[in-house]
This record gives C-alpha cells, sequence and structure tokens, in this order.
C-alpha cells in the first residue's frame, strides 16, 4: 500500500508545482468577470446565491468562458504549508525547507491585517444562506488552519515570526468574532466577524488554534477560552455522538467531514490542554463517525443517511481524523481501503483529485483547494504516520 500511496503522492505533487498551487475552488462563481459585468443582477442575493450553486453543482468547467482565473487560495497555502512540513520531518532536505518558506511567505501576502490580529479568509466573494462576506473576509476556520500551519513550521524553522504570527492571530479569534453564549458562561465563536451563527466545527477549530498556540505559551487565557467553545459545543452534541453542521434551521444535516473537524479539534485541545473533560465525548462521536460514513468496499459517505455525492474531503479527513486521535493502527485497513478506492477511482492520470461522484455523473473539476490541498496534505501525513 505504501508504494501504491508514494506513486499517488508523486503525481499529486507533478500536477500541483505545475499549476504553481493555483486553482479554481467549488465556490469562486463571484470572480467571475461575466456575472459582475451584468447591472443589478450582481448585487442580487439571490442571483449571487444561484450564480455560487451553478459553478459549484455542473459537472462541467464553465470558469475559463465566464472570466474567472486560477488563483492562490489561503487555506489551500496552509494545507500545502502542513504537508511540505510533513515532507521535510520524512526527508529534511533543503527542497522541501524551500517550500516551507515559500508558502509562509505567500501566507504573509494574503494576510487580512485589518483586525485585531492577523487572519485569513477566501479569495473570492461568497454568498451563503446566513450571510454574504466579501473577498478575503476572514473566517476562524480558514485562520486556523493556517495558524496551525504556520505552527508546523514554527517547530521546524525555529523563526520566532511565525509563531508571533500564530499567537497574534488568536486576538482575531478571541477579539473579533461574535458569539453566542448558553446559560452557564460558554460559548461557540461565529464563523466570521460579521455574522452571528453558530457553526460546531468552525468554533470548536478556533479552540484548536488556541490550544495549539497555548502549548507554546502557555496564556491561561488562550486555554480558558478554548474550553468554554469546546464545553458549548460538546453539550450541543446528540446522545448517539453526532453534531448537525450548526445550530440554525438550515444548518440542520449531518456530514462526514465537518465531524471530522470536530473529533480532531477535540482531541487537539486535549492534547494541548491536558484537560480530559471531554474524552467520553470524543470517543462517542469517534464510535458514531467511523461506524456510519465509511463503508466495507472503502467507500466514503458524505451524509449520515445517503452515500452520494462521494466527496474528496471525506477521504482525506478520515486518514488526518484517525491519525490525530491516535487510532490509525486500530483502522488501518479500513484506512487502506479508502486510500485505495480513492486513489483508483478519484485521481486522474494527470494526478489531480476529483471534486465528486455523483450516482449519475461525476465532477472532475480539479479544485486546488477542496481536492488537491487536503489529498496533498493528508497523503503526506499517511506516510509520516507509516513511516
Amino acid at each position: 500500500m505504501t508504494n501504491v500511496v508514494n506513486d499517488s503522492f508523486a503525481k499529486l505533487i507533478n500536477y500541483c508545482k505545475g499549476e504553481a498551487f493555483k486553482g479554481y475552488d467549488p465556490y469562486d462563481g463571484l470572480n467571475s468577470k461575466l456575472f459582475q459585468a451584468i447591472p443589478y443582477i450582481r448585487n442580487s442575493r439571490m442571483a449571487k446565491l444561484a450564480w455560487i450553486q451553478l459553478f459549484k453543482r455542473i459537472p462541467f468547467n464553465l470558469r475559463p468562458i465566464a472570466g474567472i482565473r486560477k488563483e492562490y487560495n489561503p487555506k489551500a497555502l496552509g494545507l500545502f504549508l502542513s504537508g511540505y512540513c510533513n515532507l521535510y520531518k520524512m526527508k529534511p532536505e533543503k527542497e522541501n525547507l524551500d517550500m516551507i518558506h515559500f508558502f509562509s511567505d505567500r501566507l504573509d501576502e494574503v494576510m487580512n491585517r485589518n483586525f485585531s490580529g492577523p487572519c485569513w479568509g477566501y479569495n473570492f466573494d461568497w454568498q451563503a444562506k446566513a450571510f454574504y462576506q466579501p473577498k478575503y473576509t476572514p473566517t476562524v476556520v480558514a485562520t486556523s488552519f493556517i495558524g496551525s500551519a504556520l505552527l508546523d513550521a514554527y517547530e521546524i524553522t525555529k523563526a520566532d515570526h511565525l509563531l508571533k504570527t500564530s499567537r497574534s492571530a488568536c486576538d482575531f479569534i478571541n477579539k473579533d468574532l461574535n458569539r453566542t453564549y448558553d446559560d452557564i458562561g460558554n460559548f461557540a465563536f461565529s464563523y466570521s466577524p460579521l455574522d452571528q451563527t453558530v457553526v460546531y466545527n468552525a468554533s470548536l477549530l478556533g479552540s484548536r488554534l488556541l490550544s495549539k498556540v497555548f502549548y507554546f505559551t502557555h496564556e491561561t487565557e488562550l486555554i480558558d477560552n478554548a474550553r468554554k467553545s469546546v464545553a458549548f459545543c460538546c453539550a450541543c452534541q446528540s446522545d448517539d455522538g453526532f453534531w448537525t453542521y450548526g445550530a440554525q434551521k438550515f444548518h440542520q444535516w449531518i456530514d462526514n467531514f465537518h465531524t471530522g473537524y470536530n473529533l480532531e479539534s477535540i482531541a487537539e485541545y486535549i492534547k494541548f490542554s491536558g484537560d480530559k473533560s471531554f474524552e467520553e465525548n470524543l470517543n462517542k462521536g469517534f464510535n458514531f463517525y467511523i461506524r456510519t460514513f465509511f463503508t466495507q468496499e472503502g467507500l466514503s459517505k458524505y451524509y449520515n443517511n445517503s452515500i452520494y455525492p462521494i466527496d474528496i474531503h471525506a477521504p482525506a479527513q478520515l486518514i488526518i481524523t484517525l491519525i490525530k486521535l491516535g487510532r490509525f493502527k486500530e483502522y488501518e485497513k479500513l484506512a487502506e481501503k479508502v486510500l485505495s478506492w480513492t486513489i483508483l477511482n478519484m485521481q486522474s492520470q494527470e494526478g489531480f483529485f476529483y471534486y465528486q461522484i455523483h450516482k449519475y455523473f461525476s465532477s472532475r473539476i480539479p479544485y486546488m483547494r477542496w481536492a488537491q490541498a487536503w489529498m496533498f496534505y493528508a497523503l503526506s501525513e499517511y506516510l509520516l504516520n507509516i513511516n
């Protein structure tokens, strides 16, 4: 299996390098020059929602003719950075170190500096059901992954500015995000400074970064706020172990990889804080996750009650979740089945991974953040763990 993964990873690296790590995104429809040129429509909430969904769902890539360019996505840069840190740990060579510096520098260039601390968002306007976010509006999700990646790079390079940036990103989380409180003072962080939503994986990812930075700085404020967010989200876990995506009525689905985010974040909180209060929640959630979202044949289900669409993000997150929770050896055979099926059915001859397989059609558009960056990170985690 290791040889299969090595070959797959080599092809993926070559593809990403060939694209200079730039690409399209499922949600980048509003970057269209065509859409922005249409008066009235370009300002309509419903039109923006429909336009984004069209480009997300259609299996043909209309972006070149709609005037959408391949660009750096900040979150993808963070995932590639973590992946190259893993590569350096396996092969401490100059080329891998140079790539760590490359991605660190790019992340500095796309940083949002208009808030209490450095933070990051996506390279496109984003119209969701709950809110509208202009290009590069920072989110706790993007900031958490990038802040964590900078800490990975700091552990290798010992460059103080990387630790300082990650620490300052915690100020964005603590000071700029809105909070929803429960009756006992625990709270959930909002997705961004512009909304009041309760999205469990987003708040938990905020806790994860606070916890990881606390491990280096030992500041009690960081771990205290991390614990309150974890406590809030764990109180919202069902008796069966699952979380819906969020608290709002339009966020009531249960999906694969966001559940993985929740588990990974709680596990990292426990690891970096030493607080084992939520181990029961973690175990209950993992049992639901592992028995619900993966078939014996190696297929990764999107929802708890539906296989389709088979989304590339789900098998990537499985590898990461198993490793972060220390459960990889226990479920190594399942991980190998899932990876084997994914490489065989969702990787192109050119090296990139497909976005989704539906029941009657597939979307093979090579999204850089959603597919390539996630599989890059996941395969690097797998190989580092095996080695």
